[in-house]
């Protein structure tokens, strides 16, 4: 069982690959930071030695690296059982005084990187009828923000794309998720002056979106929305 990660190095990326390393699935992984990602590559193997967990840094808001990726792990002669859309970044901003190209970047990075590599990936996907995709959405996908600027815009994408795709695959056998995640503590957290127990773990995420993986055939997790306790920040 193979499971594709993107934005893996850190984060709700790396939590996604302990999860589903714990639970026996060979890995390939990819982030923009070729530093963090190979950290992140040897501590995962040291942890599971009996896994195959392969990773490589691609900038995939470039369609060119989001095919490369694709092709990468297409030429290993692997058909995905999980793809995690987890690529991302986040800008806050006011759309009416945000710099000029802040929009651009958000869709290039949030939404383009799961359209281009997930497009790589389906044909065979679709060949093997079966697979699971799940797109990384936000809390700010639902409920616009203030500050959210043209991240809110490029999470809206998101989510859209993941319901379309989610119709468009469901006689393929492939299931389609969308998860809409609220505050977690990452490292994007430290020092922000929030306690670690007022927001989630990374790792909550990581349990529900593997718990999706684990139904039956005929039963498709549509959305995952989850947060805080005490309610978004």
């Amino acid at each position: 069982m193979h499971v594709i990660i993107t934005g893996a190095s850190r984060g709700l990326g790396k939590a996604f690959a302990t999860k589903f390393a714990e639970e026996g699935y060979d890995l390939f992984l990819c982030s923009l930071n070729a530093a963090n990602l190979y950290k992140a590559l040897e501590e995962l193997m040291t942890s599971f030695p009996d896994r195959t967990i392969k990773a490589k840094p691609f900038d995939l808001s470039k369609k060119e690296e989001a095919t490369s990726f694709a092709k990468w792990i297409l030429d290993a002669g692997v058909v995905p059982d999980v793809l995690i859309n987890n690529a991302g970044q986040f800008l806050p901003g006011h759309v009416h005084n945000e710099k000029e190209g802040v929009l651009e970047q958000m869709i290039e990075t949030n939404l383009y990187s799961a359209y281009h590599l997930t497009r790589g990936l389906l044909p065979s996907m679709m060949n093997a009828r079966n697979g699971h995709i799940f797109n990384i959405c936000s809390i700010a996908s639902l409920k616009a923000y203030s500050a959210g600027g043209s991240y809110g815009i490029s999470k809206f994408a998101l989510s859209g794309f993941s319901k379309n795709l989610r119709e468009e695959m469901k006689t393929y056998g492939i299931k389609v998720t969308a998860v809409y995640p609220g505050a977690a503590y990452t490292d994007s957290w430290a020092g922000s002056g929030v306690r670690e127990d007022r927001i989630m773990e990374a790792c909550d995420i990581a349990d529900m979106v593997f718990g999706a993986t684990q139904l039956s055939a005929q039963a498709c997790v549509e959305d995952i929305i989850i947060r805080p306790q005490l309610g978004d920040l």
